[in-house]
């Protein structure tokens, strides 16, 4: 260092503490790296937090860890989350009753049920079946970076019949992607599908929230400062609202994406889908069940349904239950929402629904990347400016978990590799 030059307060500056963030974190001080987190909010996990409400667990938004996702199984201490499976498959509101769709390799008690459901045609299923067979036997590589469709094209190309993608794949896969259009990337519908297909669907038992902390936790003490909000940043260093700045050898962006466009001048982030959950405290389970359930007619606001406390029991107090609803595009949480989800919920579940207590609704403004075509599709994107700023979240990979923690890990690559250099 040239004399003169200003001593940096650490190696590395990571901006943002959510997912891509913290496991760029965790793997520049497994290097030896000293690196110091800032983080805007009075947290870590970004958009997968949880809150304790009442003595509910609320994760802010409805979330949930495919646990097949290969770099996430490694990188996190699954056992230590203590996860709490869903049941496999969904109950889908169709007509004036629920009918099952489940996987029948993983339960094949409900194979019957499944097959002579009304969702889609025996061939349908067959259809399926094929499918879970085909995307199991290809590589990740292989299927992100396979020939690149929208969901509902690539949906008929395969055969499935229009009843079974508007009662079934629309709102499955529409909760999925936050796109009930389907126009989400192809490539990303047969990798969310292999992941389904290779392994459950969980919750920790203290919440999603419990991912960041794990991660967190797994970092040198004085690692991470929260209430830092950042005003600009260079290569070599970040300069805080409150005037403060601190110097690097080397710095990465990984905040929220509108942050991380303004922060480092990016200009090739897609635009980001919102989503709206809705708690509600339930005297009695309207589904005695921790399974998904679907709205198969497309009726009122509400895409999914959870109980969470039958997912897990860790989510509500003891003879308490906690149910999650999901609401899809621009809704706000107004009174008249919460009326028009209370009235689809009566429809479907009865008076009971009278007794219902709304706990909180929470309206995720960026949730999700844009996956569709017309949004770039999914493709890597680069992980640095010409500005020597390095770049980390699901937008430089894909939308999910895999995704961030993907590109925080990149992005210590990329960091490490240029400090080697010199």
């Amino acid at each position: 260092m040239s004399a003169g030059r200003p001593v940096p307060e650490a190696d590395v500056l990571v901006v943002g503490a959510g997912l891509a963030g913290l496991a760029c974190a965790r793997e520049l001080s497994a290097a030896g790296l000293r690196t110091l987190v800032l983080e805007a909010s009075d947290g870590v996990g970004g958009r997968v937090r949880t809150d304790v409400v009442d003595g509910f667990r609320l994760d802010r938004g409805f979330q949930v860890l495919l646990t097949a996702y290969p770099t996430t199984g490694r990188f996190l201490d699954y056992g230590k989350l203590d996860l709490r499976p869903f049941e496999p498959g969904a109950l889908v509101r169709i007509g004036d009753g629920f009918a099952a769709v489940s996987d029948p390799f993983r339960r094949p008690s409900d194979a019957v049920a499944t097959l002579l459901s009304p969702v889609g045609s025996i061939g349908d299923k067959a259809r399926i079946a094929k499918l879970r067979v085909a995307v199991r036997g290809r590589s990740v590589a292989d299927i992100l970076s396979e020939r690149e469709d929208s969901t509902l094209h690539r949906l008929s190309e395969l055969g499935f019949g229009r009843r079974i993608i508007e009662s079934f794949f629309r709102p499955f896969l529409g909760g999925v992607f936050l796109d009930p259009t389907l126009q989400t990337s192809s490539r990303m519908f047969e990798f969310v599908f292999k992941m389904f297909a290779a392994g459950p669907v969980a919750v920790p038992a203290d919440g999603m929230g419990a991912l960041g902390e794990q991660l967190a936790e797994g970092l040198p003490p004085d690692s991470v400062r929260t209430g830092s909000r950042i005003a600009s940043v260079t290569r070599h260093s970040a300069t805080l609202e409150d005037g403060e700045t601190l110097r690097a050898r080397a710095v990465v962006v990984a905040a929220s994406p509108t942050e991380t466009a303004r922060l480092a001048g990016l200009d090739d982030l897609p635009p980001y889908l919102p989503a709206l959950c809705w708690y509600f405290e339930a005297p009695e389970p309207p589904v005695d069940r921790g399974i998904l359930v679907l709205d198969g007619q497309g009726r009122g606001p509400v895409t999914n349904l959870a109980v969470m406390s039958r997912v897990a029991e860790t989510y509500a107090p003891s003879g308490r239950e906690l149910v999650s609803v999901t609401v899809l595009g621009e809704a706000e949480p107004t009174p008249r929402l919460r009326e028009e989800i209370l009235v689809q919920m009566r429809g479907w579940y009865g008076s009971p629904v009278d007794a219902w207590r709304e706990i909180r609704p929470y309206r995720i403004s960026e949730a999700l990347p844009d996956q569709s075509l017309r949004a770039g599709g999914v493709s890597p994107r680069p992980g640095r400016t010409p500005e020597g700023v390095h770049v980390a979240g699901d937008h430089r990979v894909h939308g999910s978990i895999e995704g961030a923690i993907q590109s925080g890990i990149a992005a210590a690559a990329a960091v490490r590799s240029e400090l080697a250099e010199g």
